[in-house]
């Protein structure tokens, strides 16, 4: 389960749903997937890494690898969580 930080609603979001990010990441952990939290749709998605981050930008794709081999490297996951209404992606790496 994810640590206690400073006040994040996303954060909040991801503990209310933890444990359905982790089933769902155990069903396809074999192809150690990035997750993905849709804020508005309140769904989880496994999504294939290259697949995911082919869609960001060069700066964002770089961050991105460098998060994922740490997360895989510690055995820990990435988390995305969407806000479309807001406009944000946040990405956390929390230990599985």
């Amino acid at each position: 389960m994810p640590t206690k930080r400073p006040y994040d609603p996303y954060l909040k979001l991801i503990r209310k749903y933890w444990h359905y990010i982790v089933m769902l990441y155990e069903q396809f952990a074999g192809k150690k997937p990035i997750m993905l939290f849709d804020v508005q749709e309140q769904r989880i998605y496994a999504m294939p890494y290259r697949e995911y981050r082919a869609g960001l930008s060069k700066r964002s794709q770089a961050s991105l690898k460098r998060q994922y081999e740490d997360a895989l490297e510690e055995g820990g996951i990435v988390v995305f969580v969407r806000d479309n209404e807001k406009e944000i992606l946040r990405s956390y790496t929390l230990p599985l």
